[in-house]
């Protein structure tokens, strides 16, 4: 019982409390969510690599008298795939062009033809859609994690929010954009986070006799985390090729995977 308080409560963290952290941002003015959600994104595929390589992977590879090495990396690679498809059918996440300020529409800017544009109210919806599966498959990784580790479950719950909270933000702006109200756009959001526990409770009742699968299961979170960080956040940041803002990123790239490295080392 202990350990599905603890799954709830970190299910909470990545869904739920992230929405209310990312509509936080909203009450900044437009010139300094610019400036935020970059850092934010940049912290973030940190947290996401170090999740991967520093703690699904490795617990992963522990449970190598279940499993063949050779199975872990053909499942990597086969999760990379599933990712890639799955973005290309508008069911993982909304295309790369959500991610980052600089690629948000403005808030309640009218298109060219003096309203808001058919694509723009079609996006919200859709996004919706797309969030609580993303959401529920995250809920299922989360659970996944604290079945093999407590430790892991924290870590890895850690970078989802660090990966949320500037999804959400951006899935705030589009929202709004698609002529959401701020509340109406919240109230959504919300319910939407909610898709992360009910994956993670479905999964504390069906993979408890399954535990063979749990290796397989952590490794497939790494390959989401992997494809996140890599195909969907990295290229948003290659838009800003000053130097100091490279060094920004490539600083707080490094603080997201200590972060994971610290976390992960001190609760050991």
């Amino acid at each position: 019982m202990d350990l599905l308080f603890w799954i709830i409560g970190f299910s909470l963290l990545g869904g739920l409390i992230s929405v209310i952290i990312a509509s936080s941002f909203l009450l900044l003015s437009e010139n300094h969510r610019s400036i935020a959600v970059p850092h934010l994104v940049s912290f973030a595929i940190g947290a996401l690599l170090g999740a991967s390589f520093l703690g699904l992977l490795p617990h992963a590879i522990e449970h190598q008298h279940h499993v063949d090495s050779h199975q872990i990396g053909l499942t990597l690679l086969l999760g990379l795939m599933l990712f890639f498809v799955l973005e290309k059918m508008v069911l993982w996440r909304h295309c790369h062009s959500h991610h980052g300020e600089d690629h948000i529409p403005e808030l309640d800017r009218p298109d060219h033809h003096g309203g808001h544009s058919h694509k723009h109210e079609a996006a919200g919806p859709l996004i919706l859609v797309g969030d609580t599966i993303h959401n529920f498959v995250d809920g299922i990784l989360i659970t996944a994690a604290f079945m093999t580790d407590i430790h892991l479950g924290i870590v890895t719950a850690l970078a989802i929010a660090a990966h949320e909270i500037p999804q959400e933000l951006g899935d705030f702006v589009i929202l709004l954009h698609s002529g959401f109200s701020r509340k109406k756009a919240l109230y959504f959001n919300i319910l939407s986070s909610l898709g992360t526990l009910a994956g993670a409770l479905l999964a504390y009742f069906t993979l408890s006799d399954m535990q063979q699968y749990l290796p397989y299961i952590l490794v497939i979170a790494a390959s989401s985390f992997i494809y996140v960080a890599v195909a969907d956040l990295i290229p948003g940041l290659h838009s800003r090729v000053q130097p100091r803002e490279t060094l920004q990123q490539i600083v707080l790239i490094a603080l997201g995977v200590v972060f994971i490295f610290i976390t992960h080392s001190t609760l050991h």
